[in-house]
């Protein structure tokens, strides 16, 4: 009896001891997302401010900033949006106020989340806990996790509602009830982020054919929960397949695809030139072939080691340039992770692990700038796992060398805390300063001095070449959505597939190529206007100088 009393006890300590250690893990987790969220990245993108002022718009008004009724997909810019993280957004707004930080919430909270169901589904999968922690922990101090979860990025938010909608699954394969959850948090991630999209069914698929005699045998057992998860399945996707089939819905690959107008001009040009006889060149050179080659290669390319662990990709936005998304010290652990599931392939979560990312790599590769820090962030956490089990695998082989054990994991901890110090001094550091102009930054400060002086001017010029200025004075103005829909000044279009705003109010936006031509102060009015560097009419006196963080000028203030 005392035995037993001592096995639990010992149980209980190390329960306490884990509860302990993952809490630790996701303070360090909400620390590396929430602090200075507002000021690094230095300032909300359009983007961000897009998605900011529909959720306040939806919060005043239930309508989006075109007057459209709980939409399901968001006009914004033409670029379409999904909807999840707006919503989202309008809650936090309604919490914290229209500001940067209510923007930036859902993202940053989704990130400590998915933390924590890293945890749950490792544990759930391989039955360790020392380990499930490692993997968690991973996670926590990744740059391409962390980078991705301190903007508002849809992205982000969808990557922890896949791992919590696959970890439900497998907590489903216990207690049916989870299957209906997983449902909704896997059905909501397609309405969030366009990888997801294809990426989420995909991962269904895979995952029912991987456990199907369960999940056949549940069926037959539980009707009526069988018939809700029915139910639940269908209100995703039809939609969804609706949605896929419409305009809107397509409006993102439109843009972002392989193929666009430059690639059909090549291939055209590539049958001009062609010595072949016909109809060899119309054979070779056209949207299929083209399509196939470009893929594939956008494919493997997602799988390169100077992307991972040191280039990382070409979007300044994503990651830090010239450095990888994965630690370079965590590849050998990744390479042992990796053999062990080969090694152990018979097992469904080595099938699981290793076919989650290459699954998750599907929808990037069919669209431009290859490899892509954010479209592929649906591959996270499976590095951080794989690292986990690399650790593992080198732990047991080690278990008779105590000494060789934990020189192994000093060593190893020196070298992952130098460059995660690294990371963090170049991301809170050189990277903001280096990079502001990339974040749009400047145009907070525009709103800010138009809001104390716009009393004083009866005419506003803003230059568009930073893009969107309209929306960034909508959002920091606090504009009343029902007052901006309706205003007799508004003047928005349609071209080349983006709408575009010229006039609302006392507000006149113009190209930058334009200033000079038609910056037209009428007569008897008092008029500012804002451009970049040099660039304004004869006449105008300067006023003010907005620098990016690297002391660069961005914007220039003039009155007349």
């Amino acid at each position: 009896m005392r035995n037993i009393n001592n096995k639990v006890s010992f149980i209980s300590v190390l329960r306490k001891r884990s509860l302990i250690i993952l809490f630790l893990i996701l303070g360090l987790a909400a620390f590396l997302r929430f602090y200075h969220l507002t000021s690094n990245p230095p300032s909300l993108n359009w983007d961000e401010i897009s998605h900011g002022y529909n959720a306040y718009s939806i919060l005043k008004t239930g309508a989006d900033e075109w007057g459209v009724s709980w939409p399901s997909i968001f006009r914004a810019y033409g670029d379409y949006k999904l909807p999840v993280y707006i919503y989202l957004t309008s809650l936090s707004i309604g919490t914290f106020g229209l500001n940067d930080f209510a923007v930036r919430f859902p993202s940053a909270l989704a990130g400590v989340l998915a933390v924590l169901f890293t945890y749950l589904l490792f544990k759930k999968l391989f039955k360790r806990e020392s380990t499930s922690l490692l993997a968690a922990f991973f996670l926590s101090i990744s740059p391409w996790h962390i980078f991705l979860s301190r903007p508002a990025f849809e992205a982000n938010l969808a990557s922890f509602l896949v791992i919590a909608g696959v970890y439900f699954f497998l907590k489903g394969l216990e207690k049916g009830w989870f299957l209906s959850l997983s449902a909704i948090f896997l059905g909501l991630s397609v309405y969030t982020y366009n990888s997801a999209r294809i990426f989420t069914p995909l991962i269904s698929i895979f995952l029912f054919l991987l456990y199907r005699q369960q999940i056949i045998a549940w069926i037959k057992k539980q009707k009526k929960q069988a018939t809700l998860l029915l139910f639940l399945i269908l209100v995703f996707i039809i939609p969804l397949i609706y949605s896929l089939a419409s305009t809107s819905g397509l409006a993102r690959f439109k843009w972002v695809g392989i193929i666009d107008q430059g690639m059909i001009n090549r291939i055209n040009m590539a049958r001009g030139s062609s010595h072949l006889t016909k109809p060899l060149p119309r054979l070779i050179h056209n949207k299929g072939t083209y399509f196939v080659i470009s893929y594939f290669k956008n494919y493997f390319s997602n799988f390169s080691p100077s992307y991972l662990f040191v280039k990382g990709g070409s979007n300044y936005q994503y990651n830090i340039p010239g450095q990888g998304v994965i630690y370079p010290i965590q590849a050998p652990l990744i390479l042992i992770g990796l053999y062990w599931l080969l090694k152990n392939w018979r097992r469904k979560e080595s099938k699981l692990v290793l076919c989650w990312w290459l699954l998750a790599i599907i929808p990037s590769a069919a669209t431009q700038e290859n490899p892509h820090v954010l479209r592929t962030i649906l591959v996270l956490p499976m590095p951080q796992i794989l690292s986990a089990l690399g650790f593992l695998h080198c732990w047991d082989v080690l278990k008779k060398r105590e000494v060789a054990r934990w020189v192994f994991v000093i060593i190893y901890s020196l070298i992952l805390f130098f460059l995660l110090f690294k990371f963090l001094t170049g991301y809170f550091g050189s990277y903001r300063e280096k990079y502001s102009w990339s974040w749009q930054y400047g145009y907070k400060k525009v709103v800010l001095f138009v809001k104390e002086n716009q009393n004083d001017y009866q005419q506003i010029f803003i230059n568009k070449r930073y893009g969107e200025a309209h929306e960034f004075l909508l959002f920091y103005l606090q504009w009343a959505p029902d007052k901006y829909r309706q205003d007799p000044n508004l003047k928005r279009y349609l071209k080349t597939d983006w709408y575009w705003v010229d006039n609302f109010d006392k507000f006149v936006f113009i190209n930058d190529w334009e200033i000079k031509t038609k910056v037209e102060c009428q007569s008897g009015n008092k008029c500012l206007l804002i451009t970049s560097p040099g660039n304004y009419p004869e006449g105008w006196d300067k006023i003010e100088t907005i620098d990016f963080l690297d002391k660069k000028p961005a914007f220039e203030i003039l009155k007349k």
